[in-house]
């Protein structure tokens, strides 16, 4: 039986119960005594006795069948306990009805029965409420989608798109699965999956996210994923994942659980032989014996953690943070070294334009960004694509280009309005004995390209693989935290050390090959470090998987994301801060629940076993019930309120 279907169970047998419950209260005679009427005829008892066959058999028949496959399991919980109370109280008030001296308890049967399912309703009812919270992620993708199919538009199921079909996505529309767009561009409403509420522009040969929102203009794509490969699927598997695996703090509470159910037992024992020993009553002895064993019942022990993950995990997704372990978020609150790799990571992976200088007075800056993106528009070296996307971002708009030509190794050539323009390395202007200004040489990892318009020199672009503009400020805020920050790299020494003091790290290492890396993730491990490793690439995966927190970033490869414990949706540094808050923030939610779900327990059990008796304070069992409900309640209501 699926979740859904467990809570209108519930919820029937609550609505059932109540309705019978209410003649067993007046028929009940200890209700009668209470409120002074009297409402008896010949065979009340026995009608008594049939409506509470039926509210044990039917209102009670879940935590019946749970006690059984709990003693199957050999690891009696709540179902247990309160299977054996309302089995008590039944099958006493039966013998009761049939010769035996004492008094009737059908109507704390009734009440523990009733009061039980309405608490196991309410809290299913939360965290199924959690759960669905991520289940809405499944109903972003749209129903149907416009296919292409020789330059015919057709509406097709979504489950029947592939890889490689082409699809119309109008205005407003969801993006039915991923792609890339081919034809158009618009801004994108990724929202309620990446967190991120600015929608963002997306073009030609970019990425779109199925389930993602179209703005105002009609895009063109084709599909790269479908069905259970897509990103969508993919963050939905993540979560169910997150969600099944249990913690240590999980662990703990199921332990703790456990022998509370075997302390509940025992204190229900002694009750009873203690109280019929003093007073020769078994009715009352029971009676106490029931009231203990429902107070202790670990419910919302149970529970106190189960729903702080499911709920945990759903702001985790909306916050762009896939948890792959369960045991690893909750300990990001402990982590003091944060490594981080540093291309793709730290930096933007890309090159991308650092600079643009002119030397000649003919010309400005956007001059020359104009002839140097036109000559290198043919072209398909990662250089070339740099130049090009700033002049997208600069709209500045490319000439045509006639007998371009590629100088392996050294740049490009080519005629604008029929005037010989270059696009060249340094080594070019060397081999042709051409002086190059102090100004255009700068230290750090930038690469250089020199426009040169009829062998003079006009102008230079200087690039470089960018660092991000969020290292800034994710490097300054865990190092405020007292987090030291150390950057692993292939890259070479130069590069690190630029990288290093731009962003102000604590320590770095450069050229280190891949099984490098884990080792140093091993040596800081063996000084008593707390280890974070942040990557993106294959190379990064034995250092994630050795760290005692692997932390992927999304746009890295699947080996990388496959390896790490939590996965930075939106590849932000920033997320490893954000990362350590929510950890420490739902940590100290489940020590909360644990409190609330136990705590109780100190001063409940000895009012239930009945120690101030002879001050006249006693709790029936329908009290006790109504204590047990509240508990968990509270442990539900505890749980909502995580916020981040």
């Amino acid at each position: 039986m699926d979740h859904q279907k467990m809570l209108e169970d519930f919820k029937k047998r609550f609505k059932i119960s109540l309705v019978i419950t209410v003649p067993i209260l007046i028929l009940s005679p200890m209700i009668q005594n209470f409120f002074n009427y009297s409402f008896d005829f010949a065979g009340s008892k026995y009608l008594l006795f049939i409506l509470s066959t039926v509210i044990f058999f039917y209102g009670g028949w879940p935590f019946l069948s749970g006690m059984k496959n709990e003693l199957a399991d050999k690891s009696p919980g709540m179902m247990t306990l309160i299977a054996l109370a309302i089995s008590v109280a039944y099958f006493y008030s039966s013998a009761v009805v049939f010769g035996l001296e004492g008094r009737f308890f059908f109507w704390e049967l009734a009440t523990l029965i009733v009061i039980m399912l309405l608490g196991h309703w309410i809290e299913m009812r939360s965290v199924m409420g959690a759960s669905n919270a991520l289940e809405e992620l499944a109903k972003l993708m749209p129903d149907q989608a416009h296919k292409i199919v020789d330059g015919e538009v057709i509406e097709i199921k979504i489950k029947e798109l592939k890889k490689g079909d082409q699809v119309l996505v109008k205005p407003g529309e969801k993006v039915p699965a991923d792609g890339v767009i081919y034809e158009g561009d618009s801004y994108i409403d990724e929202s309620m999956l990446t967190g991120e509420s600015e929608p963002v522009e997306r073009g030609k040969d970019e990425e779109v996210i199925g389930g993602s929102v179209n703005g105002d203009s009609s895009i063109k794509i084709r599909i790269e994923k479908a069905g259970d490969e897509s990103y969508l699927s993919q963050v939905i598997e993540l979560v169910k994942e997150s969600q099944a695996a249990k913690s240590k703090t999980q662990n703990f509470a199921d332990r703790a659980a456990f022998w509370l159910t075997l302390i509940a037992i025992s204190a229900g024992t002694i009750t009873l032989f203690s109280w019929y020993f003093i007073t020769g009553d078994l009715a009352f002895s029971i009676e106490r014996m029931a009231t203990v064993m429902v107070i202790t019942c670990p419910h919302a022990l149970g529970l106190a953690i189960p729903l702080v993950v499911a709920v945990s995990t759903t702001l985790s997704a909306k916050n762009g943070l896939l948890i792959r372990n369960r045991t690893a978020f909750e300990n990001a609150r402990k982590i003091d070294t944060v490594l981080f790799d540093k291309t793709g990571t730290l930096t933007e992976g890309e090159f991308g334009v650092e600079a643009v200088e002119t030397f000649v007075d003919d010309y400005n800056e956007q001059d020359i960004l104009q002839k140097a993106a036109s000559l290198e528009q043919e072209s398909e070296h990662p250089i070339a694509a740099g130049i090009v996307k700033r002049a997208e971002e600069d709209e500045v708009e490319l000439i045509k280009v006639d007998d371009f030509e590629i100088i392996k190794g050294k740049g490009v050539i080519g005629k604008i309005d029929g005037r010989d323009f270059k696009a060249v390395s340094p080594g070019y202007l060397k081999e042709n004995e051409i002086e190059i200004p102090d100004s255009a040489l700068k230290e750090g990892p930038f690469t250089e390209i020199f426009i040169l318009e009829a062998g003079n020199l006009i102008g230079m672009i200087r690039l470089g693989d960018q660092i991000r503009e969020s290292s800034y400020e994710a490097v300054q805020k865990l190092k405020d935290r007292g987090i030291k920050v150390t950057m692993l790299t292939g890259d070479n020494q130069k590069t690190a050390e630029y990288v290093s003091n731009e962003l102000g790290l604590t320590d770095y290492f450069a050229e280190v090959l891949p099984d490098e890396k884990q080792k140093k993730v091993e040596e800081l491990q063996a000084n008593g470090d707390f280890v974070a490793m942040t990557g993106d690439g294959v190379n990064d995966a034995p250092a994630l998987a050795k760290a005692d927190i692997g932390i992927a970033i999304g746009s890295g490869t699947d080996v990388a994301a496959e390896t790490a414990d939590i996965i930075l949706v939106e590849s932000d540094p920033l997320d490893v801060l954000k990362l350590i808050e929510f950890g420490s923030l739902t940590y100290k939610k489940m020590i909360q629940n644990l409190f609330w779900a136990t705590g109780y327990n100190a001063f409940a059990i000895p009012l239930a076993a009945g120690v101030l008796a002879g001050v006249g304070i006693m709790i029936s069992p329908a009290v006790g019930a109504v204590l047990m409900s509240m508990s968990t309640v509270i442990v539900a209501i505890n749980a909502k309120m995580l916020k981040f």
